[in-house]
């Protein structure tokens, strides 16, 4: 722990203060215009913040580093943050995806994608997003392509096309592919594309409306409506993500959240006075004031960028926005305006923005609040020894001992985790117990300690749990909590039902009432692993029956089976094939053909 001695050795200078642990990691970096007098507020109680306390309980040594300005203080702190990554400073990170739209400028011929983006590109083609969800950026893809039918095909088949495909036959693509259209033409298009997506979309609806009054006049309602969807299209997406505020200025407005330690900001984008689209980041274990974590945001966020706004609105008033403002000016190269608003339009759109911040927010964590009780009172109430954020459960399906399967969910924070569901074949036609057995085994066996889960829930009673207690033991696994859970007459009905919780080494079961949030959770965890047991065993059974069927066909072996069930994937399938489709099959003979028409 840090001796309170050193503080008079720390300098009375403007700098940047490193904290360490005993391991020698950084917990936490900050700047200070005295040193000295700054650091000692942490061991005098005159810092408030809930963390501090914590903090300093783990501060064993603390560096600084002199410096002339607080310009050169807020550079080397940001610099300093994103080095050691400390853990109760506010850090951007690179690993979140966002959902936007490119035009391929560098293309010969340029398409517009939609896209995931990791970090902010580095080549020379237009960007427009992130969008709050890819539904959003989706339709506006799609309305942009009706407008304005750019190519949708890859490069590759751009090159190697000998004529145009049905897009441009239904006048969705002007098929540049085979020179249908000029480049005059087509650059046109993607002129139209950019001003759109700028903003600069009132020439494209006069457009609209025009041609709409044109068809109407010749009588050509049908074409006259088509122009009515597309303006009625535009309307749609304008109402719903862009709000005409700012008089024609790319502006970006901050707002923020903050309950605890935990921080969300959010960044509303206006390109030529309109909201096109917003981020939000989230944040958690921050020590910092809200001072300074908007101040790391803003040189975090817009010194790795490629475009900048030409305003930034700021939710609070920063002492350091002049600096803040030269570190922008010498990374953009021109002005940036830091502002901070205490009346007018812009104080209503700061006021948007923390609006957004806080109901983002309330959205990540009342899920998360919600599900976090239900796993403390599972804790609780099973006195389990772990907290369970990780939970797994299987369930074996084995219908007249035939074509033997089981299933493994895994629930990471009350949630089921889609890529770490695991499927198992049981080769032998054995009963449940010795099923559930064989596929523990399996699992458990190559399992890394790291990857262990809390809790091992399973379907079934006293008998499946002491049979995976004997896998367990055998692998001398004990650090993993279990139960089984078996409903009302083995039902797996919906509604609510009277369940049973056995417990190891305990002789009877635990009775739960039945609106239990605790229990609801279980029999999430427990459908969830019956429904893919199920769904398995019946893939694997039809298959069987299939193949059963058609090896059956005299002269049909197990190789001309296979290929049989590759091409006709079911029985139906097979039985109402026709001789011309049957011959196209390599390694059938006629003999073959005529014996499968009879069958």
């Amino acid at each position: 722990m840090f001796d309170i001695k050193n503080l008079k050795k720390l300098p009375l200078k403007h700098g940047v203060y490193i904290m360490k642990d005993i391991n020698g990691r950084v917990i936490y970096v900050g700047k200070a215009k005295n040193l000295r007098s700054r650091v000692k507020q942490y061991f005098q109680c005159k810092d408030t913040r809930v963390t501090a306390h914590i903090l300093t309980k783990q501060i064993e040594t603390i560096e600084t580093i002199v410096v002339s300005t607080n310009k050169e203080a807020l550079l080397l702190e940001n610099n300093l943050i994103k080095k050691y990554i400390p853990k109760y400073n506010i850090l951007l990170k690179d690993d979140k995806t966002y959902v936007s739209l490119v035009l391929t400028k560098e293309s010969k011929w340029p398409a517009l994608k939609l896209i995931r983006l990791k970090k902010q590109p580095t080549d020379n083609n237009e960007y427009f997003g992130p969008y709050t969800n890819a539904k959003a950026a989706k339709s506006v893809l799609d309305l942009l392509l009706k407008l304005f039918p750019l190519r949708q095909c890859s490069d590759l088949e751009l090159l190697n096309r000998t004529r145009p495909c049905i897009l441009f036959e239904i006048k969705k693509c002007i098929a540049p592919c085979t020179n249908e259209c000029t480049r005059q033409e087509y650059d046109k298009l993607v002129s139209n594309v950019l001003n759109f997506l700028k903003g600069k979309d009132k020439t494209v609806i006069q457009d609209l409306k025009k041609k709409m009054d044109i068809a109407s006049e010749k009588l050509e309602y049908e074409k006259a409506n088509e122009y009515l969807k597309l303006l009625k299209e535009i309307d749609h997406i304008i109402e719903s993500q862009f709000v005409d505020t700012l008089k024609n200025k790319n502006t970006d407005v901050l707002g923020y959240f903050k309950e605890g330690t935990n921080l969300l900001i959010v960044k509303l984008i206006f390109i030529n006075g309109r909201l096109t689209y917003s981020e939000h980041f989230s944040f958690s274990n921050i020590l910092s004031s809200i001072e300074n974590a908007l101040e790391s945001f803003i040189l975090q966020n817009y010194l790795r960028q490629k475009s900048f706004p030409k305003e930034i609105l700021i939710p609070i008033n920063l002492p350091s926005k002049k600096n803040i403002e030269e570190l922008l000016f010498e990374t953009a190269g021109k002005k940036i305006k830091i502002s901070y608003a205490i009346k007018g339009k812009n104080k209503k759109l700061l006021e948007l923005a923390n609006s957004n911040a806080r109901i983002q927010f309330e959205n990540e964590h009342t899920k998360k609040s919600l599900n976090e009780k239900q796993l403390l009172e599972l804790k609780e109430i099973l006195n389990l020894k772990n907290f369970p954020k990780k939970i797994i459960c299987f369930d074996t399906s084995n219908i007249a001992l035939t074509n033997p399967v089981a299933a493994m969910v895994t629930f990471i924070d009350g949630e089921f985790d889609k890529k770490s569901l695991k499927l198992f074949k049981i080769e032998k036609n054995a009963q449940d117990i010795l099923a559930l057995k064989e596929v523990l085994f399996r699992h458990f066996s190559k399992l890394k300690q790291e990857n262990f889960p809390d809790l091992l829930v399973l379907d079934g009673g006293k008998s499946q749990l002491n049979a995976a207690l004997e896998i367990l033991n055998k692998l001398n696994i004990a650090s993993i909590d279990m139960i089984s859970l078996v409903k009302e007459d083995a039902k797996h009905t919906k509604g609510l039902t009277e369940e049973k919780i056995f417990l190891p080494y305990v002789k009877d079961p635990m009775s739960v009432d039945k609106r239990s949030p605790m229990l609801f959770l279980l029999q999430k965890i427990r459908d969830k692993a019956h429904e893919k047991a199920i769904n398995f065993h019946k893939k694997r059974r039809d298959k069987s029956i299939i193949k059963t069927s058609i090896s059956s066909i005299e002269g049909i072996g197990e190789k001309k089976t296979k290929m049989l069930l590759k091409k006709f994937k079911s029985i139906k399938n097979l039985k109402n094939a026709k001789k011309e489709e049957l011959e196209k099959i390599q390694g059938l003979t006629k003999k073959d053909i005529d014996k499968i028409l009879g069958f």
